[in-house]
């Protein structure tokens, strides 16, 4: 690996283009390079596990809305969208916003946690856009695939943005123009001001996940997608960019970030080594935010050995980010609230503590119905449960070494005859430290679990075919890298509340 040392320069050091972190980014992007086969493998799976819960997500309303956004851009020769026939395409930039609307809607797809946080499967829907658009094969998605993967892997694990307010979108976006970069095989001077372009317009402060959540956590991705392809756009026909982006006087480190006086230390790929950051991220098998998924497989076993009427208090000892982002220290008094959107529920530790005690199980659908959430046992143990930050957890979480790395904790059960339970988890069971971490069919049968019924057995077995065989495919076969669902012709309905796009003058 080779490292960057990024820092804040003065105007007047005319700090050079090619030492800036955002050429480095573009030199990797644009640089050929070998690749590991569990990395394309993971790939694969990846893939498999956004359409899984996107065909999950199709009927829900931001799903909806953003479909009929891009219904609106139609274009002969674009990109497919998630359920409908591959003979309907739209402008890639549109399929990439309503692809990755669908993906992250139900926030049930990988996560990577470092020193920020990161959804990096939110790449793969923009490149897939752009690879159909623009006629490349298996091979070259693939490879940008990785590209953006490492790029992002890179970011979180150098860069933290949530300490300063900002949402995580911000490593995003540079990730996804790399990608493209290398899909497209652009320049490396093209690609710099791209991702110069992407970083200027991708800060956003983290109000979209404080207090009461909305639908827009499930926009961001696509307009974070969105945005890069325009960036990438605008760089391919000689546009010019804000840099140094990150360097410079009045750039976002020096105001948005740590200020001039900080300084990080980026990590890429030297031009003979493989990215494989992808194989350090992890998928969920539970509909929740991630920094929860040991803590659902903890309480499912600990719910079938204690009487949780008798319970007086749990107290979770968590790590810093943990606490703060889903448990007591958020001090978001909508994760107590049965009200509260779904959105905000799965940040809620006390109230995915409580279900998953209860049902022994976590169910996407079921688990967050307003029903669900009212009945007088689940609130009353839920009032019962609060989060406190524990040292230990949080240098476990921040551990440098993947092998090391912790997002669990320990969970205290205090019952009314005195007595006291203690049970911990490390990492969730099917992270790649768990007691059963995920391959190729723990994917596919999270895809029949999710998408089987609506999309048949020929579909999905097409689909996964397609999949499997994706590193030989040529462009035309890329094209059926959505699934369709039977149900099709209904999501062509247009809204009860139409929009500008759907004007006609």
């Amino acid at each position: 690996m080779e490292s960057h040392l990024v820092r804040v320069f003065p105007s007047s050091a005319n700090f050079p283009m090619q030492e800036q972190l955002a050429w480095k980014i573009a030199a990797f992007a644009a640089t050929p390079r070998s690749h590991d086969e569990l990395a394309i493998n993971m790939a694969l799976c990846r893939i498999v596990d956004n359409a899984a819960v996107a065909v999950a997500s199709l009927s829900r309303g931001p799903v909806v809305t953003a479909r009929q956004q891009a219904l609106c851009h139609p274009r002969a020769d674009g990109a497919t969208l998630f359920g409908l026939t591959a003979d309907l395409t739209v402008q890639a930039e549109w399929a990439a916003w309503a692809n990755a609307t669908a993906v992250r809607e139900l926030d049930f797809h990988d996560t990577f946690l470092a020193a920020d946080y990161a959804h990096p499967g939110d790449n793969i829907s923009p490149l897939i856009a752009v690879a159909q658009q623009c006629g490349r094969n298996g091979a070259d998605l693939l490879h940008a695939i990785l590209v953006a993967y490492e790029v992002h892997v890179a970011l979180v694990k150098a860069i933290s943005l949530h300490r300063y307010k900002k949402d995580h979108v911000a490593h995003l976006t540079p990730a996804t123009v790399a990608g493209l970069g290398a899909l497209l095989q652009l320049p490396t001077e093209t690609v710099y001001h791209a991702v110069n372009q992407a970083v200027h317009l991708a800060f956003s402060t983290r109000q979209s996940r404080k207090g009461e959540i909305s639908s827009w956590k499930a926009f961001a991705p696509g307009f974070s997608g969105k945005m890069a392809i325009e960036a990438v756009d605008r760089a391919m026909r000689g546009e010019a960019s804000p840099n140094p982006i990150y360097e410079g006087e009045d750039s976002v480190i020096a105001w948005m970030l740590g200020g001039p006086e900080s300084k990080y230390v980026v990590e890429l790929p030297a031009a003979n080594e493989s990215a494989i950051g992808i194989l350090e991220t992890y998928t969920k098998a539970h509909s929740a935010e991630y920094q929860a998924q040991a803590l659902i497989d903890l309480a499912i076993d600990v719910g079938a050995r204690i009487d949780l009427q008798q319970v007086r208090e749990i107290v979770l000892h968590t790590s810093h980010h943990t606490h703060f982002v889903i448990g007591s220290g958020a001090n978001d008094p909508q994760k107590s609230d049965p009200d509260a959107s779904r959105e905000t529920l799965d940040h809620s530790i006390s109230y995915i503590l409580a279900v998953a005690l209860e049902d022994r199980r976590w169910h996407y659908v079921d688990s967050y119905p307003p029903a669900r959430r009212v009945g007088p046992s689940t609130r009353s143990l839920w009032r019962k449960i609060r989060t406190v930050e524990d040292e230990v957890w949080t240098r476990r979480y921040n551990n440098a070494d993947p092998g090391c790395r912790a997002f669990g904790g320990r969970l205290e059960i205090f019952m009314q005859d005195g007595r006291r339970h203690v049970a911990e988890k490390t990492v969730a069971d099917a992270h790649p430290n768990g007691t059963k971490p995920w391959s190729w069919p723990d994917y596919v049968k999270k895809f029949d679990a999710l998408a089987l019924e609506p999309c048949g057995q020929g579909e999905r077995d097409r689909f996964l075919s397609l999949v499997g065989s994706l590193a030989d495919t040529d462009a035309r076969a890329l094209m059926g890298l959505m699934p369709k669902v039977d149900n099709h012709g209904e999501l062509m309905a247009q809204p009860v509340a139409k929009g500008i796009f759907d004007f006609v003058y």
